[in-house]
C-alpha cells in the first residue's frame, strides 16, 4: 500500500511505515503519539491517524469507521419483557413434567438392570450395560461425572452414581437394548417408546432455551402424564374419571394457594378448560347454590341429569326465589327490565322439577329456593371424596354470572401438597370446607320447591 500505510488484524489500522522504527523506518516510537502531535497513534483515545474532532484521514493513514454506540439496540420494551416472560412460564412447565419423567426413567433402569450387572461388573455396571454400542455415550458421561467431582458440582452425594449423568434419551436407549429385561413390568414397548420420541421436541427447546408453543406444551405434558402412567408412577387420583387432574406443577407448588386449583377471568374461559360434561359427568353427589344456576341448567342436558340421578347421583339444588325482593335487587344492579331475571329463574326451577319428574326416587333430587341476597354461586360436586371440586363466583354489582371471575376449588380429600395432620382435621388451609359450610347454612334456611 502506497505511503507503507498497514491494517493489522481485525481492521485495525497500523501507524505509517515500513515496519521498522529509526531513521529508516519513518521516524521514532516517539513521534507516533507525542503530546505536540494529537494525531494519535495506537496508544490514543481517537482512531489513529485523525486529529480529535477532526473530519477526514491524514495523509499517509486508512480512515477506520466510528464503533457504534454501545447499548444503542439492546433496550427491551414491554412487549419484549411480556415474550420472554412467557417464555420462561411455558419452559418452566415443560421442565418440571421432563424432570418428573428423566427421575422417574432412571429409577426404573436402575432397578431392572442393577441386579443384572452390578453383581459382576460392580461400580462401573453402566459401562456394561450400555455395550459397545453405547460406548462413546457412557464415556462421555463417566468424563462428566469426573469434571463434576472435581468441580464440586455434586452437591447430594446420592448422584455421585453413572446413572445419574445419563440423559433421557440414552436412559431410553438402555430400556431399548434390554426390552426383554423390561417387558414383565410394561405391556407396550412401542407406546413407551413413542411416548418418549414425542417429548424431544420439547426437551431440545428447554435444553437450548429456545421457544415453546402452546400446543407443544400441551403435547409435551400429555405425554410425560402418560408415561408417568406407562412407569407407575402416577400419583393416586391424577387422572380421575371426569374431572380436573392434578398436574405436576400444581403439586409442587400447590400449598402456596391452598386449594385452589385454577382462577379464570369469566366463566367461558372456564368451559374451554373444564366443560360441564367433564365437571358433572359420573358425580356421585351434587350441591349447588346460586340464582339461576345457568352453568348446569343450560350446558348439562336433562337426560343427562337423569341419566346422573338414576346412576345414583343425589343432588341438592339451591335458587333465589324468583318472588323474593333480592331478585328484584339483583335485576335493578343489572340493569335488566322488571320481572325479566325472575322468569329466567323460574324457567331453570321448571325445568329442574320436569327432570326430577322422571326420576324413580325423587327423594334424591331435591330443589328449594331462598329469600336472601345471595352473595356468591357454588357448584359443588362429590364434596365428600377425594377428587371433589368445586367452581365458585362472587355476584359483582352490574356484572352477569357468565362475566364474573371464577375459582376452582380441590374437595378436602384431595391433598395435593403436605398439610399438618391438626390443620387437615380442623379444616384449615382451604376455601372449600368455608363454601361447604355457608351452602349448608344457606340449605337450613330454605325452602323445598313441590
Amino acid at each position: 500500500m502506497e505511503g507503507g500505510a498497514q491494517l493489522g488484524a481485525g481492521g485495525l489500522e497500523l501507524p505509517p511505515g515500513d515496519g521498522g522504527e529509526g531513521p529508516d523506518g519513518g521516524g521514532t516510537a516517539g513521534e507516533a503519539g507525542t503530546a505536540d502531535d494529537q494525531t494519535g497513534g495506537l496508544g490514543m483515545s481517537g482512531p489513529p491517524g485523525r486529529r480529535l474532532g477532526e473530519a477526514g484521514p491524514q495523509p499517509g493513514a486508512v480512515p477506520l469507521a466510528r464503533p457504534m454506540e454501545i447499548g444503542a439496540d439492546v433496550g427491551w420494551g414491554e412487549d419484549d419483557w411480556a415474550e420472554v416472560r412467557t417464555r420462561a412460564q411455558r419452559a418452566g412447565r415443560a421442565y418440571v413434567w421432563l424432570n418428573l419423567v428423566e427421575q422417574r426413567m432412571r429409577a426404573v433402569v436402575a432397578a431392572v438392570l442393577r441386579p443384572i450387572y452390578e453383581p459382576v461388573h460392580g461400580e462401573e455396571w453402566v459401562v456394561a450395560a450400555a455395550g459397545p454400542a453405547g460406548q462413546e455415550w457412557v464415556q462421555r458421561a463417566v468424563a462428566v461425572r469426573e469434571v463434576s467431582r472435581r468441580k464440586g458440582f455434586l452437591l447430594d452425594p446420592a448422584d455421585d452414581t453413572l446413572i445419574s449423568f445419563l440423559t433421557l434419551p440414552q436412559l431410553r436407549e438402555l430400556m431399548v437394548q434390554h426390552w426383554p429385561c423390561f417387558e414383565p413390568y410394561f405391556e407396550d414397548r412401542r407406546e413407551v417408546e413413542l411416548a418418549l420420541d414425542e417429548l424431544e421436541v420439547a426437551r431440545s427447546a428447554v435444553a437450548r432455551n429456545r421457544a415453546l408453543s402452546e400446543t407443544v406444551l400441551a403435547q409435551a405434558e400429555r405425554m410425560c402424564r402418560r408415561l408417568l402412567e406407562l412407569l407407575g408412577a402416577a400419583p393416586e387420583g391424577v387422572a380421575a374419571a371426569g374431572r380436573l387432574p392434578v398436574d405436576a406443577v400444581e403439586e409442587l407448588v400447590g400449598d402456596r394457594f391452598a386449594d385452589v386449583a385454577g382462577v379464570h377471568a369469566d366463566r367461558v374461559r372456564l368451559q374451554r378448560q373444564l366443560p360441564a360434561e367433564d365437571l358433572f359427568g359420573g358425580a356421585r353427589r351434587l350441591d349447588a347454590i346460586g340464582i339461576g344456576l345457568n352453568l348446569l341448567v343450560q350446558n348439562y342436558s336433562g337426560r343427562r341429569l337423569v341419566r346422573l340421578a338414576e346412576a345414583g347421583c343425589r343432588v341438592r339444588l339451591l335458587f333465589l326465589n324468583p318472588a323474593s325482593s333480592a331478585v328484584k335487587r339483583r335485576e335493578r344492579e343489572l340493569g335488566l327490565k322488571k320481572g325479566e331475571l325472575a322468569r329466567s329463574v323460574e324457567t331453570n326451577i321448571l325445568h329442574m322439577r320436569r327432570v326430577r319428574s322422571r326420576l324413580r326416587d325423587q327423594g334424591a333430587f331435591e330443589i328449594h329456593v331462598f329469600d336472601e341476597i345471595p352473595r356468591f354461586t357454588a357448584y359443588m360436586v362429590d364434596a365428600d371424596g377425594p377428587d371433589g371440586l368445586a367452581v365458585v363466583q362472587s355476584y359483582l354489582r352490574g356484572a352477569r354470572g357468565m362475566e364474573t371471575p371464577v375459582f376452582v376449588l380441590r374437595g378436602p380429600g384431595r391433598t395435593v401438597s403436605p398439610v399438618p395432620p391438626a390443620a387437615r382435621a380442623e379444616g384449615e388451609g382451604g376455601l372449600f370446607p368455608a363454601y361447604r359450610e355457608e351452602f349448608e347454612a344457606f340449605w337450613a334456611d330454605s325452602r323445598p320447591v313441590s
